[in-house]
């Protein structure tokens, strides 16, 4: 029951409904607020308990200033919690143990229930086994319950077992899509239990994904939190926080013609990274904000982890309201959100008399119409490169991915214009024989300085072709970013429409795909009558799912992999999604990159990365005449008339009339019983987990670390991808051997991803990542390290296990950005139960660093402007770190030392800031883990 100190509850009447809300307006100083701050506020004004939350923490916020650095602490209590499977299958699997662990610990079981809403989307599951035929959806789907059933039927059991807990079966859509599109209310209501009064606040968020973000594109505010957190927020534990910065963002101008909702996201993620938004909000604000379409504002929500903000938000407006009503959302609910939206002040209208535009902390700003059209990659979401550019830059990086000793060579003009224009092909008619017209030397411009390996191939169906160095052999329409865009995915269709038309071809090396992000997609493709031309080129519909983005590419055709493999070819991937990390896509592919739907497709066609799309053809059309980009690229207006014409509200209505139930296959899984999990032994998908094994009813104090080993030391931009993989699980690592030992085929090892509710195969992949660089190594790529016991290379679970049998703890080195991705609980988990009891790095992400408190593992970074190399440290060093025992005081020191000997008895000291950022992450660690202290919580209750 809340305190309302400021007196601010009072009614809202909606359509003759009374509803009971929390009134802004009772607190002074919350009017000037950002829009995201004033969320914060209600949340704080309708938890005000006197104890978590108080008085002074609105007060805090009331008198927030924007210039200051983050120092007040408050506690964020989310209306609900989302989780896709990857990363829900382990909460679960968790919320199972700590029913067990209650009990042990003489609690009730039943407390271990959701407290909000819970809802989990099965979407990263789906692997594209089968491709480029009409019948690839449905046999994917089938492997995808042959491989996945007793992860299903657990989730199936946790549906029935857990009050408040729905779950999305497979072949429905992306979580984040499935969010925007039906699962998010705008306004949530909720009976108080006292006299039945309806409660309306608004709608937030946390979810275990990073990508959670997109719904703040629907003026929701949330973000992604670990798996760790997502659960205690399920248990009604508050998200515990500084009140952050908020950068102000203003939008100018409009898209220009050619460029797309991909284009601007991928210029304001390199904007906001080059910035600095690490811990911050974003909130877009000004005239321009009416102008960007919902499907626009979720893309660029979507991207937030990218440019590393905590949230990217837009707020409600009418633009909002409309895109409620599109999607089918019932008319006195888009009425609640409108009218309880202007009555708090919430509602965005800069032209509105009496306006107050917010204060921010930053400030930064858009021209949309300077946008041109963009890829980003090789390997990083935020290095956006512009189109023109895209060739001579693929040519800059092609070296780095070389095999050793291969070099680049030098080819004459005429050569690389005959290369790159065979004389076969009628544009090359009078480009060749030194007769060059303007277009052909700048289509070649860089070609004089690139390698070429060109490797014969005989594909399955009897061709024969060649791959070389840059060839894009995976072209994936996928991802949760575009394929909840309307404006994107059809142009997308428009422009293979337009390609098919001029007698265009895909490259027969190209892996193609579809998979939209729900079925409305499918529905508008086929109203627009553009799927036989996708289809034509080979972009089948796959599954509805997160496939390409998450590692799920599934395998290359055997001869490609083979060519690429035995040949080591740098080849590539383009994908609309929003990571390209190393190793994450698929292991034959070295180079990854983002690009929109349609320029997915235009590379699809023109099959290398070694392309100028200005002044090469795509091919030469069914006349005869060469066809370039701009020949078959759509118009706004045609993209805007399909819009209008292809989709309305009955198929959003449709699609999710019930969504709960699912297909045959989901309804015919047989389902455990009971309240608890009857935990199979010989499972190698689900496996009670080890974290609450010996807990004691209070936590044994933590203690300072001494002689600990570096089990790896690591470079800058270190992501959680890195620390524990989602693709495919190598026969020769740890994890595979485990497998195999315990009977299961190669062909169903499945992904990391897919096994997240094992913590042994999960343990035996943390740092697993085939593009993991370890520096205690020189020039070994993958999960090894050197064994200090021995002075042996071995992998590094291996190693990790020989120390925890020898009782010496770890640390791990690392440098800037330490952490960056995904919102990877197993990143914190695995590092947990490696045995590392510290992580010493320039800088950390805001959710690793998190999730590493949340599993009891102390987070440290070098002092400001140092490093490990600048510190002398080659990770060879004993550590030990002094003054962690003052958090058994109740205080959190700001510093502790770290003492690192030398092998000849030579000792380098400093001061380790501690990045323990709240005295609620120090209750976690002092009970040695999040889950520890709310298991403790409960059973005292």
């Amino acid at each position: 029951m809340s305190i309302d100190s400021f007196k601010s509850k009072g009614t809202l009447q909606v359509g003759g409904t009374p509803y009971e809300i929390f009134r802004l307006n009772a607190v002074e100083g919350l009017g000037r607020l950002p829009y995201s701050l004033k969320i914060l506020a209600e949340n704080l004004l309708r938890t005000e308990d006197g104890k978590n939350v108080t008085a002074d923490h609105v007060r805090a916020l009331a008198e927030w200033e924007a210039d200051a650095e983050p120092s007040t602490e408050i506690q964020f209590t989310p209306a609900r919690v989302v989780m896709q499977d990857f990363t829900g299958v382990p909460c679960v699997v968790d919320l199972a143990t700590m029913r067990e662990a209650v009990a042990e610990l003489g609690g009730d079981a039943k407390k271990v229930n959701p407290l909000a809403p819970a809802e989990l989307v099965i979407d990263h599951s789906v692997v594209i086994d089968v491709f480029g035929r009409a019948d690839a959806f449905e046999r994917n789907v089938e492997i995808e319950y042959g491989r996945n059933k007793e992860r299903y039927q657990f989730l199936r059991w946790g549906q029935t077992a857990f009050d408040d807990f729905k779950v999305v079966p497979p072949g429905t859509g992306i979580v984040h899509q499935v969010n925007i599109e039906y699962l998010a209310r705008g306004v949530m209501t909720r009976e108080t239990g006292e006299d039945g009064v309806v409660r309306a606040y608004p709608d937030t968020c946390v979810g275990t994904d990073s990508h959670t973000t997109m719904v703040n594109g629907l003026g929701v505010l949330g973000w992604g939190v670990g798996g760790i957190e997502a659960e205690a927020a399920m248990l009604g534990q508050p998200v515990s926080m500084l009140i952050p910065r908020v950068v102000g963002f203003k939008l100018s101008g409009s898209i220009p013609s050619g460029a797309t909702a991909t284009d601007v996201v991928l210029t304001i993620t390199e904007m906001l990274r080059k910035h600095g938004v690490v811990g911050k909000f974003v909130e877009f604000y000004g005239d321009g904000v009416a102008e960007v379409p919902l499907a626009n504002r979720a893309t660029i929500g979507n991207m937030s982890p990218e440019f590393g903000s905590t949230a990217a938000i837009f707020p409600i407006d009418q633009v909002t309201i409309d895109y409620l009503r599109l999607t089918g959302r019932p008319a006195e609910q888009v009425e609640l959100v409108e009218t309880y939206a202007k009555e708090q002040g919430l509602w965005h209208d800069p032209s509105a008399p009496g306006y107050e535009e917010p204060v921010f902390s930053e400030y930064l700003e858009l021209d949309l119409s300077t946008v041109v059209p963009s890829i980003a990659g090789p390997k990083r979401p935020q290095d956006r490169i512009a189109l023109s550019d895209a060739k001579p830059a693929f040519a800059d990086v092609l070296p780095n991915y070389l095999a050793d000793g291969e070099s680049i060579h030098e080819t004459s003009l005429d050569e690389a214009v005959e290369e790159t224009f065979p004389a076969s092909d009628p544009v090359a008619t009078g480009a060749t024989n030194g007769d060059h017209d303007g277009t052909a030397p700048a289509a070649v411009e860089h070609a004089t300085r690139r390698a070429h390996k060109r490797v014969p191939v005989e594909l399955e169906d009897g061709r024969e072709t060649e791959l070389d160095h840059g060839a894009v052999v995976i072209s994936s329409i996928t991802s949760c970013t575009n394929t909840s865009n309307p404006s994107v995915m059809l142009a997308a269709g428009l422009l293979a429409k337009n390609a098919v038309e001029k007698g265009l071809e895909v490259k027969p090396w190209v892996k193609t795909s579809m998979a939209p992000g729900s079925k409305v997609v499918t529905n508008y493709y086929e109203k627009a009558g553009l799927w036989p031309y996708l289809e034509k080129l080979g972009y089948h519909l796959v599954g509805y799912g997160c496939t390409t983005c998450i590692g799920n590419s599934g395998p290359l055709p055997e001869e490609i992999s083979q060519a690429v493999n035995d040949n080591d070819l740098a080849v590539a991937s383009v994908l609309s999604g929003n990571r390209n990390f190393e190793g994450r896509i698929n292991p034959d592919v070295k180079m990854n990159y983002l690009a929109s739907p349609p320029l997915v497709i235009a590379y699809g066609l023109a099959g290398t990365m070694d392309f100028d799309f200005e002044s090469e053809p795509l091919g030469t059309g069914s006349d005869g005449q060469p066809v370039f980009l701009k020949d078959i690229w759509p118009t706004p207006a045609e993209v805007d008339a399909t819009i209008a014409n292809s989709i309305d509200s009955g198929m959003f209505t449709k699609d999710y009339s019930d969504v709960f139930a699912g297909d045959d296959r989901w309804r015919s899984l047989e389902t455990p019983e009971g309240e608890t999990f009857e935990w199979q032994e010989d499972s190698t998908y689900v496996r009670k987990p080890p974290y609450f094994e010996g807990m004691q009813a209070e936590p044994t104090p933590v203690e300072d670390v001494a002689g600990a080993r570096v089990l790896a030391k690591l470079g800058d931009s270190v992501t959680t991808d890195h620390i524990s993989p989602a693709g495919s699980i190598k026969p020769d690592s740890p994890a595979g051997r485990y497998l195999a030992e315990h009977g299961v085929e190669r062909r169903d090892f499945n992904s990391y991803g897919s096994r997240r509710g094992n913590h042994e195969v999960m343990i035996r992949g943390t740092f697993a990542n085939i593009r993991l660089r370890n520096l205690l190594l020189d020039g070994v790529e993958g999960g090894f390290t050197k064994n200090l016991l021995t002075g042996e290379q071995e992998s590094i679970f291996d190693a990790a296990m020989a120390y925890q049998e020898a009782g010496i703890p770890l640390v791990v080195l690392g440098g800037k950005e330490y952490g960056s991705g995904s919102s990877r609980d197993w990143a914190a988990k695995g590092t947990a139960l490696l045995g590392v009891k510290a992580v010493i790095t320039e800088s950390f992400e805001r959710i690793h660093r998190s999730n590493l408190i949340g599993m009891g593992v102390l987070p440290l970074q070098f002092p400001a402007g140092e490093s490990a190399d600048s510190l002398g440290l080659d990770g060879t060093e004993t550590f030990d770190i002094s003054g962690v025992t003052a958090l058994n005081e109740g205080t959190t020191p700001k510093t502790v030392k770290v003492t690192a000997t030398k092998e000849d008895g030579t000792s380098v000291e400093f001061d380790a800031v501690v990045r323990i950022d709240t005295p609620g992450e120090a209750d976690y660690f002092r009970n040695g883990g999040i889950l520890q202290y709310v298991l403790r919580s409960l059973a005292k209750a």
